[in-house]
């Protein structure tokens, strides 16, 4: 297969790649060196140039608080970029996997959610990717949007890599046991977004590593796993006690039902202790 990866600076750019290149794929890396995915002309010329059979598009502006700050530039990044790629997907005929986030919920519901429960974000970041699923979502056929949530690997800035920065300098932490997600990891996500792209699927997915946990418990796995004693090392605030607040507010619940997964056949990704333990020994070696 021939694919053109966006976003390939990014953490699970760089995952999605390196699992591409190992199925012996043709991997056109594209980061935001090579390709501006908010620059219709540089989006049009470098995807029909290349002619890839296969786009993921992992480009994202995902700094959730700041999208608050600046709605103009997150609507660019995370809706009208999405527009380009899938015109310029559409030109060359090539299969459109654009992936999508857990925040286009409100995070009510009292169970996870599945890819047909009605979306209601309540931040700008989680209503700009949803425009932006909507962009890739017109293709048809042609395109899958595939969701996750609480993305963790080992390139880029993500909470394993703060906790572990944190528990050294820090005697206790507090962090919020009232928001509950899959932590899911670009190890194990990138390969399963190219095999989404090789088998052509389409519609919205959710896809996530197993296991549903607090914030407050998976820093207390994360804690764990250096030798620290959660008890001692970790307390449970609210979202409410947060100092300062959050600009954006939090989906409560972000955990995805894998159903489409599960009804389609695909194997479920793993249980997140997996790769976070793996995550964490590649760190701290």
């Amino acid at each position: 297969m021939r694919v053109l990866v966006t976003g390939a600076g990014g953490q699970l750019g760089h995952d999605t790649v390196a699992a591409c290149e190992r199925a012996g794929d043709t991997v056109i890396a594209a980061d935001r060196a090579v390709v501006d995915v908010t620059d219709r002309d540089a989006v049009l010329g470098a995807i029909t140039s290349a002619q890839p059979d296969a786009v993921i598009n992992c480009a994202a502006w995902t700094a959730v608080d700041a999208c608050e700050d600046d709605p103009d530039r997150a609507l660019l990044a995370n809706g009208m970029a999405v527009r380009h790629v899938a015109e310029a997907c559409h030109r060359v005929g090539a299969h459109l996997v654009h992936v999508g986030t857990d925040y286009v919920f409100d995070g009510s519901l009292d169970r996870p959610y599945h890819e047909w429960d009605d979306t209601n974000p309540q931040s700008v970041y989680g209503m700009t990717k949803l425009l932006g699923e909507r962009e890739a979502l017109a293709l048809g056929p042609a395109a899958a949007v595939v969701r996750t949530s609480w993305v963790c690997g080992e390139h880029g800035n993500n909470m394993v890599k703060t906790v572990l920065r944190l528990v050294d300098s820090h005697p206790q932490l507090a962090f919020v046991d009232d928001q509950v997600g899959h932590p899911t990891f670009t190890a194990d996500l990138g390969p399963v977004l190219r095999q989404v792209a090789l088998d052509r699927r389409s519609g919205v997915m959710h896809l996530t590593n197993q296991s549903a946990v607090s914030w407050y418990e998976f820093v207390r796995e994360i804690v764990r796993l250096v030798g620290r004693d959660p008890d001692a090392t970790v307390r449970p605030i609210s979202t409410a006690d947060l100092q300062p607040p959050r600009p954006a507010p939090r989906p409560a619940n972000s955990v995805l039902d894998n159903a489409v997964a599960r009804m389609t056949g695909m194997a479920p990704m793993r249980d997140f202790r997996d790769p976070l333990a793996e995550l964490v020994r590649v760190l701290t070696a």
